[in-house]
């Protein structure tokens, strides 16, 4: 009896780590579907989704993307529930599903409406989503669009947005509430200019390799009486893939780009990009924005979702803060948090550390030129993979000293994966384990039981442990090789915070004024940095992070704006004073 209890309590703390969470970490932890395109799977298939619409309805979050098969809802953002639904009609002729969806709730009514070219899609309603029951509004939207977004008004008057194009605008017309129709012909609204806008550069560094660059994702948010027209550029294959915002007093127009450009910005980290999203309110009146993030290792449009917090500073300037957007945040926050202008006190941050950049690994095996250390480099596009994804296979990582563990995210790859479009009864099952000497070890996490799909698991835990190793065992693989793009512990370790970054300069060329050639000493107590920019001195509201190195070639600014850069140097420690703000023009 006494044995039976014993283990009843260790299963409970087990259980009460395995479930604290209360905090969360980008990407986004869903069961993503597989790619459904066979001509898209060439190189190993994979999970793939992006185009994220998050809309709140009767108190719960509902989030649909592209290509799910369904879509997903929440009451706290941060577990998701998956329902199976398909809304292209046998007879239509859509090459996709359901992509870049469109969602919008209209009086007591959730609509839905996909991407096409032609008439041939439908609008749906439903007032149970949760339920899963639709039906047809009207069987078409005859002037069709790519990227849609519609936008109800205050004034109740209706709107759609659209476009996805590396030749011609965003554009937007009114919409007949009664019929679901245009009114009349569409206006044009924006068009990029990347010959003034560094960010809007087509190529992986804003390098305008070849093409123009790509306007899609339109998305309108209205605040304090003006309108703002959000959309995704250059492309969605790239790390630098970013949401633009221009303002009007009036829903078609004209629009104005706002100064802080791009709003929503993660170049650099583990989960990288942030483009063509949506923004949106949650119950207690915070502001988020959720984004596409990159991968494109076996396709271009291998694909994540990130959330960020977001929202409207004093000034009514939209921003999103991604900085250590890839690290453990609250998923509560106070409203009065919008409106702060130092993301560096950014409360909803936890503060836990990356605990394990580029410390040693062990393995149990190596598939071939994918080596243990891509697991632990930050770069979600590299993954060690085992041999096989047989039980027992496993990766261990020497934190280097013991510290303080608060999380543990398990980021899997698809390395052999079989599967093609969504899988409703696939599963990961894995041990996690924690030891201050390698030698005795203690359990962290038990998954050996889990029964859902869990492509980037995060475990928080409800009351930190010491440890110098972690290691994940693996149990069941839902089909391919054990292998992880990214085993990330997070915590704080028990040395100093970095020393502050000396020589900082920024080098802005006058040849081209979107660019510039950003340098500082190396802090030897540092593995990271993250540089802070804007157009005004007390709006540094974007952020850029750089691992193992003292310079940065930036290229996106607008040429004809003075800008403002701050840095800070990271450790497993914590975070150093930020440098005196230096102007740039």
């Amino acid at each position: 009896m006494k044995t039976y209890f014993l283990l009843l309590v260790i299963s409970l703390l087990s259980l009460e780590r395995l479930y604290a969470q209360d905090t969360y970490c980008n990407p986004m932890n869903l069961d993503y579907g597989y790619c459904p395109i066979p001509n898209f799977t060439e190189w190993g298939k994979h999970r793939a989704t992006a185009d994220p619409v998050i809309v709140t309805y009767k108190g719960d979050y509902y989030l649909f993307s592209t290509n799910q098969w369904g879509y997903w809802w929440s009451n706290d953002l941060t577990r998701w529930h998956f329902i199976s639904r398909k809304f292209l009609q046998p007879w239509h002729h859509v090459y996709d599903e359901l992509c870049a969806p469109a969602v919008w709730v209209m009086g007591d009514t959730m609509m839905v409406f996909g991407s096409t070219y032609t008439s041939d899609f439908p609008v749906w309603m439903s007032t149970n989503p949760k339920g899963n029951e639709w039906k047809t509004a009207v069987d078409s939207f005859s002037a069709g669009g790519w990227d849609p977004d519609f936008f109800l008004d205050d004034d109740g008057r209706l709107y759609q947005y659209n476009g996805s194009s590396n030749s011609y605008p965003l554009y937007g017309g009114e919409v007949n509430r009664k019929t679901l129709q245009l009114k009349g012909a569409r206006k044009e609204l924006y068009l990029l200019n990347h010959e003034r806008y560094g960010w809007q550069r087509f190529g992986e560094y804003m390098d305008n390799t070849f093409l123009d660059p790509f306007i899609e994702g339109a998305w309108m948010t209205k605040h304090n009486g003006k309108y703002y027209l959000q959309y995704g550029a250059p492309g969605t294959e790239f790390s630098g893939y970013a949401d633009g915002v221009v303002v009007s007093d009036h829903p078609l127009g004209p629009f104005t780009p706002q100064a802080q450009n791009p709003f929503s910005f993660k170049p650099g980290g583990f989960a990288r990009g942030a483009g063509h999203g949506s923004t949106f309110q949650d119950t207690k009146g915070n502001w988020w924005h959720v984004s596409t993030t990159v991968i494109s290792v076996k396709n271009s449009f291998e694909r994540r979702l990130g959330l960020w917090p977001a929202g409207f500073d004093h000034d009514d300037v939209l921003y999103c803060n991604t900085a250590f957007g890839d690290y453990p945040h609250r998923i509560s926050r106070d409203a009065n948090v919008n409106g702060h202008t130092d993301f560096r006190a950014d409360p909803s941050f936890t503060g836990w550390m990356l605990l394990n950049y580029n410390k040693p690994v062990t393995v149990s095996s190596t598939l071939g030129g994918y080596l243990p250390n891509n697991a632990v480099d930050e770069n979600i596009k590299t993954y060690w993979s085992a041999a096989s994804g047989n039980k027992g296979e496993w990766i261990q990582t020497d934190l280097g000293a013991v510290s303080t563990v608060n999380a543990v995210q398990i980021n899997y790859a698809d390395q052999d994966a079989p599967f093609m479009g969504k899988q409703l009864d696939i599963y990961h099952q894995y041990i996690l384990r924690y030891s201050t000497d390698g030698k005795k070890w203690l359990m962290l996490a038990d998954k050996s039981e889990n029964k859902t799909d869990v492509p980037h698991d995060y475990v928080a835990l409800s009351k930190p442990v010491k440890a110098r190793y972690i290691r994940l065992e693996n149990i069941h693989m839902p089909g391919g090789k054990f292998a992880i793009s990214g085993l990330r512990v997070f915590g704080n370790g028990n040395g100093p915070a970095p020393d502050t970054v000396k020589s900082f300069i920024v080098l802005r060329t006058e040849k081209d004024k979107r660019s510039a050639w950003i340098k500082w000493q190396p802090v030897n107590n540092a593995y990271a940095y993250n540089i802070y920019f804007g157009t005004s001195p007390d709006k540094l509201y974007n952020c850029i992070m750089v691992h193992n190195a003292n310079e940065y070639y930036f290229k996106g600014m607008d040429k004809l704006q003075p800008y403002y850069f701050s840095i800070v140097a990271i450790n497993e420690h914590g975070i150093s004073a930020g440098t005196k703000v230096i102007k740039t023009e």
